[in-house]
């Protein structure tokens, strides 16, 4: 009778632990792991559900492909609009059915076939010199003028950032209008585009150029980094087109794998990201707009007002990516 009792209870203890294993779930992330894996520790203390995580900086959709079947992958979270739209031309993610996702997260942030959904946003701002220049309204299309010849600093025009900005510019503007606009705005460059965000405030806080091209979140990062601090300090951060259509908006997202073995949970797992505890964490953490609109930005964030953004739903780039490619290459932009 032991030994019946024994085997019974080793039974029960490999059935929990095959339990616990199919409710494991696997994220790959290009979101770095000091933003997400706090957050994926309150998401299974509160449902038990284990995450494992791998993070990488590119080459997620490149393994998906090669891994086929065999993927361990549940959920893909990225930093931006381009890496959702590769997943689902890749077709490497399937539609999430959910309520909840669909009212947390607003139609202009989400694919109208649920095939990616939004998590943050984060703005394309115009940041200009404090001393040379002052607070500007100022618009994407006066990156042309030419009173600002030899007065602007950019990262790649290749940049998922940047060709994200060019082809919203051609949603709203056309090919040609656009083609002229980037030709405009290449001949008013201080320099080769180079570097990333950062460099650019950085640039212009020592003298290089007036103004700069960069994601709203990387100023709260460089306010509260020492070294820093003093780049910050010397910019004004402006939002475009307020006076017009808004601010062109870029996110950061989240998707459902094709080959997730673990659906229902890797929804569980996604309605939480898009839940007032994670949009929050997004927020005081890593300086981004939350996605869900009743919840609110970081005091910091806050600080530097509200504003109009760009009613072009997001999903609406992706028909206009190829050619902000053509465009950028046309007019050899970063040459």
């Amino acid at each position: 009778m032991k030994v019946i009792k024994s085997l019974a209870v080793m039974g029960f203890a490999c059935f929990a632990s095959i339990a616990n294993a199919a409710e494991n779930l696997t994220v790959y992330s290009y979101r770095q792991a000091f933003l997400i894996e706090p957050i994926l520790a309150d998401f299974t203390k509160e449902t038990g559900i284990g995450v494992d995580v791998v993070f990488s900086k590119k080459g997620i959709a490149e393994r998906m492909m090669r891994e086929g079947r065999l993927s361990k992958a549940d959920i893909v979270l990225t930093s931006d609009f381009y890496r959702l739209m590769e997943l689902v031309e890749k077709d490497l993610v399937v539609p999430a059915k959910s309520d909840v996702l669909q009212q947390n997260i607003p139609a202009k942030y989400r694919s109208p076939d649920d095939e990616w959904y939004a998590l943050t946003m984060r703005v394309r701002n115009i940041y200009s010199s404090k001393d040379r220049l002052g607070k500007l309204d100022i618009n994407y299309e006066d990156l042309a003028d030419p009173k600002y010849k030899g007065k602007i600093c950019t990262r790649s025009g290749k940049h998922p950032y940047n060709v994200s900005l060019v082809a919203s510019m051609i949603a709203h503007h056309g090919e040609q209008e656009t083609k002229t606009w980037l030709e405009g705005w290449k001949a008013n460059l201080a320099r080769k585009p180079q570097g990333n965000d950062r460099a650019q405030v950085k640039a212009v806080s020592e003298g290089l150029c007036d103004l700069a091209i960069g994601n709203s979140y990387y100023l709260g990062k460089m306010i509260q980094d020492p070294k820093q601090k003093v780049w910050a300090d010397a910019i004004e951060i402006n939002f475009p087109n307020q006076d017009n259509r808004g601010s062109h908006i870029n996110v950061s997202g989240m998707a459902l794998a094709k080959y997730s073995k673990n659906q229902e949970s890797a929804l569980k797992l996604m309605e939480y990201l898009s839940g007032d505890k994670a949009q929050q964490t997004y927020a005081e953490v890593n300086f981004e707009y939350p996605v869900k609109a009743d919840v609110a930005p970081s005091k910091l964030v806050a600080s530097w007002g509200e504003f109009k953004t760009d009613d072009l739903p997001i999903y609406k780039l992706a028909e206009y990516h190829s050619a902000a490619i053509k465009l950028l290459d046309e007019v050899k932009f970063d040459l």
